[in-house]
This record gives C-alpha cells, structure tokens and sequence, in this order.
C-alpha cells in the first residue's frame, strides 16, 4: 500500500490576521485534495528580521489599509466576523510556544483554533500567561498545564527551531503553506494553492526567473 502523502504545512504565527483568515480556510482545502495539515507555529518578527523587511503594522499607510482589507477578504472567504484584538501589534512568543508544545494533532489544532478566536473574534488578549490560561481553559483544554510547559526551555527551543527551519526552507512571511518544494504566500495564493493540489497549475519556467539579473539596487536597502 501507498504510503498517504506529507502533509501539508501550515506556517502561521497569532499576529496575523491573514494568517487567521487562512487558518479558517485551510483545512477545508486539504480535505477536499485528500490531504492533512500540520500547523508550524513561527516567529513572523524573525521572519522579518531574516529577509530585512518590515511588518504591514509597523507601516503607518499599510497598517491603516490591512485591517480593512482583511475585513474585506473575511466577508469574500464567508470567515467568522472579525474583531480587532486589544492591541497591535502584540507579543505573541507564549501563544506560539504554547503551539509548539508535542501535542497530539487534535490537541494542537484545538489550541491553535482557541487563540485565533481569542485574538480575532473575541477582542481578547494571549499575550500573558494568564491570559492564554483563561483562553485555553475556556476550550476545555488543560491551560494552566499547557502554559507552564510552554515556559519550559524545550518549548522555546521548538519554536526557535522551527523559525529557523521555515528561514531555511525560503520562508519570508505568514501565512505561507508549503507542499513538497512548492510554496504558497498569503490568503490571496489560497485559490492557486487549491488549483496545485488538483494538479492543474501550468509548470513554471524557475530558471528564467531565477537567473534573472537586477540593473538597479534602492538606495538603502536592507537586501541587495
């Protein structure tokens, strides 16, 4: 018998609202392919430092205009209503050590739904222990258990290396989802994603692009 295939994984960090609106929509995708999901909790600030770029939200003209194309994009994608959360951006190091945790699949996947509501229906704050406590507690889930193992220097060290290993594998931003050597970059690629695993994207031509030279370089930036 065929062994089932990889399946497909899902980079997010709690910060980003995209990355919620794909949480929301990507398990129905892989079903529908025949595929599972694994979510990969990553530090998006890491991402950011790795690639020099800055986050949407620490640009004030891009901060104004993400939370209304996200309103935008949640009512095309029929998502949950959003809410902004108390603040942001925030600090989202607990919730994601907390998903990074050697849970079992439906554990994680119940975590990871709980502090996504949190944040993005429920105007709620998981940036102290506390906070996550109450929220995972509130999902019947072991909170006080789960928060003090996420202050464990095994948890930190499974986020840490799990950011280094998406830096590695050409990851720059959430939510990305990765199959195989192909990746998928942000709500608006969920469409191609989906045509991909029905096998009906065209083949690329990489080397053309790849071996495409730059005759120009911006003054100042942080990447040449």
């Amino acid at each position: 018998m065929d062994a089932p295939p990889a399946p497909l994984l899902f980079y997010f960090d709690f910060i980003s609202p995209y990355a919620y609106l794909a949480w929301t929509q990507i398990r129905g995708i892989a079903a529908r392919s025949g595929r599972a999901v694994e979510p990969v909790p990553v530090l998006f600030a890491a991402l950011l430092d790795a690639h020099g770029q800055k986050g949407p939200a620490e640009i004030p003209a891009k901060r104004r205009y993400l939370f209304k194309d996200v309103a935008r994009k949640a009512h095309r994608l029929g998502a949950p209503s959003l809410a902004p959360p108390p603040a942001h951006p925030f600090n989202p190091l607990l919730a994601l050590r907390v998903a990074s945790l050697p849970l079992a699949p439906d554990v994680r996947e119940a975590v990871v739904d709980a502090l996504y509501a949190a944040v993005w229906t429920e105007r709620r704050a998981i940036d102290a222990p506390d906070a996550v406590d109450a929220v995972l507690t509130g999902a019947g889930l072991d909170g006080p258990g789960l928060v003090a193992a996420a202050g464990a220097p095994e948890a930190k060290g499974a986020l840490r290396a799990a950011t280094d290993a998406a830096i590695a594998r050409g990851v720059f931003g959430v939510p990305s989802i990765v199959d195989g050597d192909e990746l998928f970059w942000g709500t608006d690629s969920l469409a191609d994603l989906e045509a991909h695993l029905r096998g009906e994207l065209p083949p690329f031509p990489d080397a053309a692009w790849s071996e495409l030279p730059a005759a120009a370089i911006r003054k100042g930036s942080l990447r040449g």
